[in-house]
C-alpha cells in the first residue's frame, strides 16, 4: 500500500462533498499537470490518502481511499489526461493545518512543504503516521 495526499478547494469539491459520494466515491478529475496525473497513474485500489483543504483553511482534514485505478479523465476528451476514484474514509479529529506540518521539522521534507502547489503527491509511510498521530487517529 502507498500513501498520497490530494488537494481540492473547498469551496469547489470539499470533504463534506466527498463524504456524501459514499462507497461508489467519485472521480478526482480535472487534473491538467503532469506529474500529479503521473502519481495517479501509479495508485492501485486501497492506496490511502489525506484529502486536503486548500485556499483558505490549509489543512488535512480526512482519509480517502482509492477506489478506481487511472482511467480517462470524464471531464475532457483529451486523452493526455486520467485520474483515479477515491472514497472518504474518516475525518481526522484534528484538521492538521499547513502551519502545523511546517512547524513539525519530522515533516520537512514532505513535498507539500516543498512543492505546495501540488495538487496529487505521495506521502511517505513516516509521514503518513506522523500527521495521522497528529490528527488523533492513530
Amino acid at each position: 500500500m502507498r500513501y498520497w495526499l490530494f488537494k481540492s478547494e473547498p469551496s469547489v469539491w470539499g470533504w463534506n462533498d466527498q463524504v456524501a459520494k459514499g462507497e461508489t466515491g467519485e472521480e478526482w478529475d480535472g487534473v491538467r499537470n503532469y506529474q500529479a496525473r503521473n502519481f495517479m497513474r501509479e495508485m492501485s485500489v486501497g492506496d490511502l490518502g489525506f484529502f486536503y483543504h486548500s485556499q483558505k483553511e490549509k489543512a488535512v482534514v480526512g482519509i480517502v481511499e482509492v477506489c478506481r485505478e487511472a482511467h480517462a479523465d470524464s471531464t475532457t476528451d483529451d486523452a493526455r489526461w486520467e485520474c483515479v476514484d477515491i472514497k472518504a474514509i474518516k475525518p481526522l479529529k484534528t484538521h492538521i493545518t499547513l502551519d502545523d506540518i511546517k512547524a513539525d521539522p519530522r515533516l520537512a521534507e514532505m513535498i507539500l512543504v516543498k512543492n505546495s502547489r501540488l495538487s496529487v503527491q505521495p506521502v511517505t509511510a513516516e509521514e503518513w503516521q506522523i500527521i495521522c498521530t497528529l490528527g488523533g487517529i492513530a
